[in-house]
């Protein structure tokens, strides 16, 4: 898992630790310091942290004119122990959303498990989001998780892709099929 990095082609475009508004803002990674682990494998320590033990991501992009954010993640998303999603929307989308994020893409072909709990931090995720037109798109995501993120019921707030060619994209260019398909299926 040390070898899995986060996606690196659009670093000449954005990168959270020289966004002001990201929460990220000013944060420093070693390239050589492996600290964080996921089932004691040591991941790359580009991943960012966000206060859960088993989940990391990198935000990718952000457009603060077109109102969206693609994050990548890493780990197992556990809601039924670690609270994960809690993490995640009190740590990244609550102040994603305080600077006008609306329309979320996440990139999770490596998040290898998923353990749910309540809907709660969905359902506000989402209701934070739609009046804005915004909506949260899981992309990649593998079979099993898929399938126990199905079997939640989650589906019915984070929005089920595949694009596996997300990576010949530009970010804008990726969004802007996100979004189209998101239209066509409201």
């Amino acid at each position: 898992m040390h070898e899995i990095e986060p996606y690196y082609n659009w670093r000449h475009l954005y990168t959270a630790e020289e966004d002001e508004f990201s929460p990220f803002f000013g944060k420093e990674h070693s390239e050589f310091e492996f600290s964080n682990t996921v089932y004691n494998y040591y991941i790359h320590p580009q991943w960012d942290e966000f206060g859960s033990r088993t989940l990391y991501l990198k935000v990718l992009f952000a457009d603060y004119d077109y109102n969206f954010a693609i994050i990548e993640m890493i780990g197992e998303w556990n809601d039924a122990i670690e609270n994960d999603i809690m993490q995640l929307k009190r740590s990244l989308i609550d102040y994603m959303i305080a600077k006008r994020i609306y329309k979320f893409i996440l990139i999770t072909e490596n998040v290898l498990n998923f353990h749910s709990s309540d809907l709660d931090y969905y359902e506000e995720w989402y209701e934070d989001i739609k009046d804005e037109g915004g909506w949260i798109v899981s992309v990649n995501m593998p079979e099993q998780t898929q399938y126990d993120f199905q079997r939640s019921r989650i589906d019915r707030y984070v929005r089920l892709m595949e694009n596996y060619n997300w990576r010949t994209f530009q970010p804008q260019h990726f969004f802007q099929l996100i979004d189209n398909k998101m239209l066509r299926l409201e």
